[in-house]
């Protein structure tokens, strides 16, 4: 297990003392939801980001796609 140390004004570590927020398990699920969030927020990102690089297909050229793939499998 890992020690972590913080620096918090005196108002803001007696307002999260008394709520439970300084309690090893709600930190804990704090920090995941946290690295969740940013996790998704990276993915949206780099789905922006191939949208943007890649030419959308058209529905005629999805369905070409899929017949290919199929000719392919009967092979």
């Amino acid at each position: 297990m890992t020690e972590v140390v913080i620096t918090l004004s005196d108002e803001i570590a007696e307002r999260a003392k008394e709520a439970g927020l300084l309690e090893r398990e709600t930190l804990e699920a704090v920090l995941k939801g946290a690295m969740r969030e940013k996790s998704l927020d990276r993915l949206f990102t780099t789905m922006d980001r191939l949208e943007r690089l890649t030419p959308a297909l058209t529905e005629a050229e999805i369905d070409a796609e899929i017949e290919a793939a199929r000719r392919e499998r009967r092979r």
